[in-house]
């Protein structure tokens, strides 16, 4: 039995406001039967494509400025439910009523039926609901679930009675006092912090938490402004340095993470984005991808550089048509400081961080804090320092908001200074 149906989002516009409520429209059985879903997001309808039925890449929406790519996974996260809830009638050969689809969507969205019902659940299954709920919408990897788990546990450990209902500030100042005690750093402190509001936040548009903590429980931690955050990326000279590095012939397997880690920083690739690099992607003189994280369709320019690595490994068949020789991310990331320890990349590095009020300094050698994500980090602040628009180089990234691109502005200043210094020398 197949069900004739017409899906689509529409922009619910009010008066006097400049975004609409984004609702997701299903009509079927001749159009005797419609139901609307709130899609839980405002959308500004000149960022929105008819077309596509999509947020224009790359845009952000409503006063909280949220990414398109944040959106267009919801949306695609019911356009999915719809699917599952039709095929579930369609196999038992039932048209259903527009109550009963109802019923069958919103239980395919972990959304419980009645106010009992939520009453009877736990913190700590409604923390699983969100997990599983959220790991799905936004299609989470496995790194993703491993660190809601860590969340988990350090929220277990501080109370496994823990209530939605008798949650307060008070709790939460201990919750932080208690991640101090671990200790973690305030970075990583703040890192949990936000999650836990995306969590209240959620059971807050779910109905099983009424309070506001989501919203004011900010508290002020030293060393999370990011102006003790220390950037690792290569310098041009060493990332030309490091392209042309002559490889010993025993350590051979250190060529290919050498080159894979070289064409992110001169694609500004992540390493989830070029392990799944396939040729297919290759359009001529670019690629085309759509990003693992976030979802972005992107079009990025090769260079000389770029481009030779391709051809370089052009004629080697790899599993699934890859691009590219790329290993696990762990040991690349091992592989790495080897690689880095080979090419003299043994500057030393300051690392200043806090645990509570209490400063903190280590200092390691360069090649010791090279990882997969320095590549894309070597692109941004190479491509400001040669001179190119920070808008360009976000078309490349796929950033969305100028407010992450300031750190790789603050280091190209400075390095702006450094080589002006050369004058007076």
């Amino acid at each position: 039995m197949d069900i004739k149906r017409t899906c689509q989002f529409l922009l619910d516009k009010e008066k006097g406001k400049e975004d609409a409520k984004l609702r997701y429209r299903i009509k079927w059985n001749d159009n005797k039967n419609i139901v609307a879903f709130n899609v839980g997001f405002r959308v500004e309808p000149d960022k929105w494509s008819k077309e596509t039925q999509r947020c224009k890449n790359n845009t952000t929406h409503g006063k909280k400025k949220v990414a398109a790519s944040i959106i267009n996974r919801a949306i695609g996260h019911f356009e999915q439910l719809a699917e599952q809830a039709f095929n579930s009638f369609e196999i038992g050969g039932n048209i259903p009523t527009a109550e009963e689809f109802r019923t069958q969507f919103n239980s395919l969205n972990g959304k419980e039926q009645t106010t009992q019902q939520k009453a009877t659940k736990g913190f700590f299954d409604i923390f699983d609901e969100f997990t599983k709920t959220m790991g799905f919408m936004n299609s989470w990897s496995s790194e993703t679930f491993v660190k809601f788990a860590s969340i988990r546990g350090h929220l277990y450990s501080f109370d496994s009675e823990l209530s939605l209902d008798t949650l307060s500030d008070y709790t939460m100042q201990l919750y932080t006092q208690h991640l101090l005690k671990v200790p973690l750093r305030n970075t990583t402190i703040a890192k949990n912090l936000a999650f836990v509001r995306w969590f209240l936040r959620w059971a807050y548009n779910n109905e099983y938490y009424k309070g506001l903590l989501h919203n004011t429980y900010k508290p002020r931690l030293k060393g999370v402004d990011g102006n003790t955050k220390e950037v690792i990326h290569l310098t041009w000279d060493e990332l030309i340095h490091l392209y042309g590095l002559p490889i010993p012939e025993t350590k051979n397997y250190l060529a290919r993470v050498r080159d894979v880690f070289c064409f992110c920083c001169f694609t500004s690739l992540r390493y989830s984005d070029v392990e799944k690099l396939r040729r297919v992607d290759i359009k001529g003189e670019t690629i085309a991808v759509v990003t693992k994280k976030t979802v972005d369709s992107l079009v990025i320019n090769l260079n000389n550089y770029s481009k030779a690595i391709l051809e370089k490994y052009a004629d080697t068949y790899f599993d699934d048509d890859k691009a590219l020789p790329v290993i696990s991310n762990s040991n690349m990331n091992e592989y790495l400081k080897e690689l880095g320890k080979l090419a003299g990349f043994d500057e030393p590095q300051r690392i200043v961080y806090f645990i509570g009020s209490e400063r903190k300094e280590e200092v390691y050698p360069k090649y010791a804090l090279l990882t997969t994500h320095c590549g894309r980090r070597t692109f941004i602040v190479n491509a400001l320092f040669l001179g190119i628009p920070a808008e360009v180089v976000m078309k490349w990234t796929g950033h969305s908001d100028y407010k992450a691109m300031k750190p790789y502005v603050k280091i190209v200043d400075e390095l702006k200074v450094q080589e002006m210094d050369k004058f007076n020398r």
